[in-house]
């Protein structure tokens, strides 16, 4: 059977494919092999402008050849990496070989060959690759994808400020809100956990095989290597690697910060769960209505039906992707003494786990896109729920003293269909100022809604 999108094992590279076409090149196998070129070269030049005297630095030329390597790093090129993969059985060790056979003809690189993966142990090369990887995935497809929702709820949250919206605690009936503050409250939290994401420091080391430059200092004894490698760690693309330097490990990167990550990811992950719920439920209740699509079927059986399509995707995908993002954060922090390799091919999963929650945001994006807002259903449910304003009449009960102010309302309201007239009838009773006696008796259940509006165009 051949590869193709409907033998593809997983969705993410055949159902969905399509939808994932941003980040398939930065988390793919290939892009993994693009960040090793990349990670091998500025090692490569760095060494060159050392100030060894066995390895001059390179020409202009040779620079902008070696630069062209990174640059135009192709699909082809990831190919014949993995054709010598087939004898080498190593990955790390294919990358370099392939670096030396584009050194053919060229006799400054020739000579120069041996320095490349100079004292590098595989994880220096791989740990920086990931981070590479990470980095460029989330700034260029995770955090534009958050904060493309981010707009569009805040856009929500300003639209329909001022529309009321009966709320339910426990699923039952309780004071009223408007619709764009419970907007807004999402808001607030995915921007806090946006901002999580984005400040996580990137990290990386190139320090040998056990951390600790013995290779290193084996040929030069008195350069200072460590000072060397965060240079090109922290220096800027091209010339370096652009991440934060890692000064202590063992082989490995302890990746805690791929964890904080993953975690920060889980967590924004999290809030989209509840809101895709909440709004499954608000559609269930009919307070919004979804724009149909010409050709689109709800049911197999049933013609009428318009189904939250979008929000079970975004819901499901966005369970998936925490699942993954819990393994990962719970697993690539732990190594056996110095090494061992159960991280190695966990690490090939994060582009799944980062593609899953990227196909749920999408899905999300798509189905916020298809609201509309039912504003008629809303005050109808509304109408009906006269009872919530048992809440601010026995507060104002309480401020002039009346003795059982809870108690009263609880008698006249709880369990019991309410109209507007039984809170009448008590209001007209009460021993409290007029000028309040008729501030209560002009509420409804719509205009009982506090600070919400103004809280809801404030984010």
């Amino acid at each position: 059977m051949s590869l193709s999108h409907i033998s593809a094992l997983s969705p993410l590279d055949g159902r969905y494919a399509a939808k994932l076409s941003a980040l398939r090149p930065i988390m793919s196998e290939q892009g993994y092999m693009h960040r090793r070129v990349q990670v091998e070269i500025a090692w490569f030049i760095a060494l060159s402008d050392a100030g060894f005297e066995e390895f001059k630095p390179l020409s202009a030329g040779a620079r902008a050849y070696l630069l062209g390597l990174v640059k135009n790093f192709s699909e082809t090129d990831a190919e014949a990496i993995k054709e010598i993969e087939k004898t080498t059985n190593h990955d790390v060790k294919a990358v370099e070989y392939w670096i030396k056979s584009k050194f053919e003809a060229r006799p400054e690189l020739e000579k120069a060959a041996e320095f490349v993966h100079f004292a590098c142990t595989s994880e220096d090369i791989n740990n920086t690759s990931h981070a590479l990887q990470l980095r460029v995935g989330r700034d260029m497809v995770v955090l534009p994808a958050l904060d493309r929702i981010v707009l569009k709820l805040r856009e929500m949250a300003h639209q329909y400020a001022d529309v009321p919206m009966l709320s339910r605690t426990h699923g039952q009936t309780a004071s009223p809100t408007t619709v764009g503050k419970e907007i807004a409250n999402v808001v607030v939290r995915l921007q806090a956990a946006v901002e999580r994401i984005a400040n996580v420091k990137i990290l990386g080391k190139m320090n040998g095989a056990v951390g600790n430059y013995n290779a290193h200092l084996s040929a030069w004894p008195e350069f200072d290597w460590e000072a060397f490698s965060k240079k090109v760690i922290e220096s800027p693309e091209p010339n370096g690697l652009g991440l934060t330097f890692q000064p202590y490990s063992i082989q490995i990167e302890p990746h805690d910060y791929m964890a904080e990550l993953f975690d920060a990811v889980a967590r924004a992950d999290t809030i989209l769960i509840d809101l895709a719920r909440d709004i499954w439920g608000y559609v269930s209740l009919g307070y919004f209505k979804q724009r149909l699509k010409a050709g689109e079927i709800g049911s197999s059986t049933m013609p009428h039906k318009v189904n939250p399509i979008d929000f079970e995707n975004a819901e499901g995908n966005l369970g998936l992707a925490n699942a993954l993002l819990k393994h990962l954060s719970e697993k690539l922090p732990i190594s056996r003494w110095q090494r061992d390799l159960t991280d190695s091919t966990v690490l090939r999963n994060i582009g799944v786990a980062l593609g899953y929650a990227t196909l749920a945001y999408t899905s999300l994006m798509t189905g916020l896109n298809k609201l509309e807002l039912n504003e008629e259903r809303l005050a109808e449910d509304l109408d009906n729920a006269w009872e919530v304003l048992a809440e601010p009449i026995q507060t104002v009960m309480r401020r002039y003293g009346v003795q059982g102010a809870y108690e009263k309302l609880k008698e006249v309201t709880r369990g019991k269909t309410v109209q507007a007239e039984d809170l009448h009838r008590l209001i007209n009773g009460l021993e409290i100022p007029q000028a309040d006696k008729d501030r209560l008796l002009a509420m409804t259940p719509g205009s009982y809604v506090g600070k919400a509006a103004e809280l809801a165009r404030r984010v």
